[in-house]
C-alpha cells in the first residue's frame, strides 16, 4: 500500500497481571499481545486471523483504546493515541468505531433500532433536529438492507443478522475512517454471513472506510481483504498482500491454516494435502522460549528454542514479511 497510514502499529503490548495464588500472592504477566507491528491504509481492509485465544480482539480493542497498551505506539493519523484519556480519546471516537461479534449481545435490549443506529449522533452531534435525525437513520437503514419502517423496533424483534445490521449501521452513520470488525459473521447462519460481509465491502466501497476484520476463519477473511496479517499467541507469524499469502505461504502455521479452510471446488478439496498442528495452543502465562510456534512446528529445531525469529521480508518481496528461522 502506498501514502501514509491512517493507523501505524509499533512494539504493541497488551499484557495482563494474573495472580499465582500462594500466600504472598505473586503477579506475573499473562501476554496478550507481545510486541506486534502493523498499518492500516485508508479505504483497505487489513484480515487478523488466527486461532482462538492468539489475542486478535485483544488488538482490536488495544486499537481503539478500550483496553490500554502495555507498551508500544498506537499512532492515529500520526498521533500516538495509546493511553489517552477517555475524555482525550471522545474527540477521535467519530473516526474509530467497532462492530462486534455477538450482535444481540451488543444492543440495548430496551432501546429501539432507531435509537440505537442514533446513539453516535446523539453523543456528536446533539444539536440536530428531531427530523434530520430520523432522516439520517432511516437513510442509514436502507444502506445497510434494513426497511425504514422498522425503526421503532427492539432488538428482540430481529433476527440475528438484522441485528448484526443494526450494530453496521450504528458504526458508520458518523462516517468512520476505521471500523474494527471483530468476529462480526461468526455467530450467524452460513447463509447469512455472506450477504454480512457483501454489505461490508458495498460500504467499505461507497464510504472509503478502512476495515480491521477479525476472524478465526481464513476462508472468511480471504474473501475481503486486501492484506493478512496471521497471528499466534500474541504475535505476528506472517503478513503479506492477500493473494501473495493466500497462494504462496511461507510460515508453517500459515500453511497449516490454509490446508484446513474449506475450497468451493470438490475435486481441489478432495486432493488438498492437509497440514494438522499436533498439541494445543500454549498458555500466555507461559509462553515457549524462542518462537512461540515451535512447539508444535512440524520443521521445528534446536535453534528455534533459542532464537526468537525477527518479522523480516521473506521470497523477494519487501512486503511479504515472516517471523520464521527456516520459511519455505
Amino acid at each position: 500500500m502506498s501514502g501514509e497510514p491512517l493507523l501505524s502499529i509499533k512494539g504493541l503490548k497488551v499484557h495482563f497481571p494474573t495472580s499465582s495464588g500462594g500466600l504472598f500472592g505473586a503477579t506475573r504477566p499473562l501476554k496478550a499481545v507481545d510486541g506486534v507491528d502493523f498499518d492500516v491504509f485508508p479505504g483497505e481492509t487489513l484480515g487478523i486471523v488466527g486461532e482462538s485465544g492468539s489475542g486478535k480482539s485483544t488488538i482490536g480493542r488495544a486499537v481503539l483504546q478500550l483496553i490500554k497498551p502495555t507498551a508500544g505506539t498506537v499512532a492515529w493519523l500520526g498521533t500516538n493515541i495509546a493511553g489517552f484519556t477517555r475524555a482525550q480519546m471522545k474527540s477521535r471516537r467519530r473516526e474509530m468505531q467497532i462492530v462486534f461479534q455477538d450482535p444481540l449481545a451488543s444492543l440495548n435490549p430496551r432501546m429501539t433500532a432507531g435509537d440505537i443506529i442514533a446513539e453516535p449522533l446523539d453523543t456528536f452531534e446533539p444539536q440536530i433536529k428531531a427530523d434530520e435525525r430520523k432522516a439520517r437513520v432511516q437513510e442509514m437503514m436502507a444502506k445497510v438492507g434494513l426497511l425504514p419502517q422498522m425503526i421503532n423496533r427492539y432488538p428482540h424483534e430481529f433476527s440475528g443478522g438484522q441485528n448484526q445490521r443494526i450494530g453496521i449501521a450504528r458504526a458508520m452513520i458518523l462516517k468512520p475512517k476505521l471500523i474494527v470488525a471483530d468476529e462480526p459473521v461468526s455467530s450467524l447462519d452460513v447463509s447469512i454471513r455472506a450477504q454480512i460481509i457483501n454489505l461490508l465491502a458495498d460500504l467499505q466501497k461507497e464510504m472509503g472506510v478502512a476495515l480491521i476484520f477479525i476472524s478465526h476463519d481464513l476462508a472468511v477473511v480471504r474473501h475481503v481483504s486486501h492484506r493478512v496479517l496471521v497471528l499466534y499467541l500474541g504475535k505476528v507469524m506472517e503478513i503479506a498482500e492477500s493473494q501473495v499469502l493466500l497462494s504462496r505461504p511461507r510460515h508453517p502455521y500459515t500453511q497449516a491454516l490454509l490446508s484446513a479452510a474449506p475450497v468451493p471446488d470438490p475435486e481441489v478439496e478432495r486432493g488438498k494435502k492437509r497440514l494438522l498442528i499436533e498439541g494445543d495452543l500454549p498458555s500466555p502465562l507461559d509462553p515457549p522460549s524462542g518462537c512461540v510456534f515451535r512447539t508444535r512446528c512440524p520443521k521445528a529445531q534446536a535453534q528455534c528454542a533459542q532464537d526468537i525469529p525477527a518479522l523480516e521480508p521473506r521470497g523477494g518481496a519487501s512486503d511479504h514479511l515472516v517471523a520464521c528461522l527456516f520459511p519455505d
